[in-house]
């Protein structure tokens, strides 16, 4: 049998987020992802044997620490949602976990190859790695009006439009983030803001973080989705925003406005 394990921060989230009436919406976003995908053979990116995956099962990385190897390995597949895992677990993502981890090293990367600026921000640009290259989803932002609360109650939002001239420098940052740290297939959501008019580089994370909820309903597939295909090596033709609402955001002032592109 082969168990997909979902491995989320139990210092973060607490043991208790690991029944499924208690799952954080992401953790059951994928959870429903994974079962609700047809059998298919495990890729070799994480095992060297294939088979079907015929239990999910979601587990604290501190949980995963103390389990011994012969309980996940090779009957296993790790999709995580942290970047807190134990290091002595062997994981084809190791070296870009370690790289997103430490944040300070890799805006200095980017700054000194890119010459981007670097800082906090809370727009983030997912991009979709598959076996056959790229694909770029709409920005996601925090939803920030209250007033649309009900509307929004992730507190996040998607679709954001930016113009071109600060999508191509995204999609730039994407690609060089994509050569120099050698991403291998999954969902990374790229993280950052503004100085003025440029785009400000915040962090890398090399999986569905919880801004990846506005894609719930949104977008097709959504971005939980799309990782468990990306760790499947299933096909992903395109990323469709089923929504015809776009807020356009507006980088000097940091607001979003209701419109269309």
């Amino acid at each position: 049998m082969t168990t997909a394990f979902i491995v989320v921060d139990g210092e973060r989230h607490g043991q208790d987020c690991l029944t499924p009436a208690s799952f954080s919406p992401g953790v059951a976003a994928l959870n429903q992802s994974i079962l609700a995908s047809p059998g298919f053979s495990i890729s070799s990116t994480q095992q060297d044997n294939s088979g079907q995956v015929d239990a999910v099962n979601v587990i604290s990385a501190q949980a995963l620490a103390a389990l011994p190897a012969s309980r996940w390995e090779p009957e296993g597949v790790l999709c995580p949602l942290t970047l807190e895992l134990p290091e002595h677990l062997p994981f084809p993502y190791r070296a870009i976990y370690q790289a997103c981890r430490d944040i300070t090293s890799l805006r200095r990367r980017v700054a000194d190859s890119l010459g981007y600026a670097t800082g906090t921000g809370c727009l983030w640009l997912p991009l979709v790695l598959t076996r056959k290259g790229p694909l770029y989803g709409e920005v996601i932002a925090v939803q920030h009006d209250p007033d649309k609360t009900e509307l929004y109650p992730s507190g996040y939002y998607q679709p954001v439009h930016l113009p071109d001239r600060w999508r191509q420098p995204l999609y730039r940052l994407g690609q060089w983030l994509s050569r120099s740290l050698k991403l291998l297939p999954s969902v990374y959501l790229v993280q950052f803001g503004f100085e003025g008019e440029a785009v400000c580089f915040d962090r890398l994370l090399p999986f569905p973080a919880e801004p990846a909820i506005a894609s719930l309903g949104i977008q097709t597939p959504d971005l939980f989705t799309c990782y468990w295909r990306c760790l499947a090596h299933q096909p992903i033709l395109d990323l469709v925003i089923t929504s015809s609402n776009y807020q356009v955001y507006q980088p000097v002032s940091s607001a979003l406005t209701s419109g269309n592109p």
